[in-house]
């Protein structure tokens, strides 16, 4: 697996927008259509990628915890599935049936959402305010494949109860690490 880390965004960048098929239901949102009232998660994602899922029940643990509160939640895959269909739109639909996600999965299959965000590795996560401005991008914690730290998601969690409780991100945030985009 090739290790990759997540690019440095400035802080206070505003979400791009897009418009993408969400792969449970086959139907189209954008960015506006799936922010939360208090801020929104983008992550980057695929479906088979060991850092995934080494992660994919963190998430979908803290997708469940916050979407209650006023956090929506968007996960997108961006890589080229001419060369690896194993993130195909139909297995996508299976994975997040059988990782029970009760939120979007959604393709961009032109990659340019991916682009726009600047991501690199799966997972790569985002995590913005309510005025679309970017707080956080950085490690869901400091767990990985391999290296016996448990899973506790502890460093999103803590950005993004500062989200909803109104108080200061720390700007030194760790980048993600993961499997590189499988750009086209």
């Amino acid at each position: 697996m090739a290790r990759t880390t997540s690019n440095i965004v400035a802080l206070e960048t505003l979400a791009p927008n897009f418009t993408l098929k969400d792969t449970n239901s086959s139907e189209w949102f954008s960015f506006p259509d799936l922010k939360g009232e208090k801020g929104t998660l983008v992550v980057f994602i695929c479906n088979h990628c060991p850092f995934v899922h080494h992660v994919i029940d963190e998430i979908v643990m803290i997708a469940n915890d916050y979407r209650v509160q006023g956090i929506g939640i968007i996960t997108i895959s961006s890589n080229d599935v001419s060369k690896y269909p194993q993130d195909a739109p139909e297995l996508m639909t299976e994975f997040a049936f059988q990782n029970k996600f009760e939120f979007p999965y959604l393709y961009d299959g032109t990659q340019e959402v991916a682009k726009a965000y600047d991501a690199a590795c799966t997972p790569d996560f985002y995590l913005f305010d309510n005025q679309d401005k970017l707080v956080y991008h950085g490690q869901l914690d400091d767990s990985r494949p391999g290296n016996g730290i448990p899973l506790s998601g502890s460093d999103l969690r803590g950005a993004i109860d500062s989200v909803i409780y109104n108080r200061t991100i720390n700007p030194d945030q760790k980048p993600s690490l993961g499997c590189n985009i499988k750009w086209k």
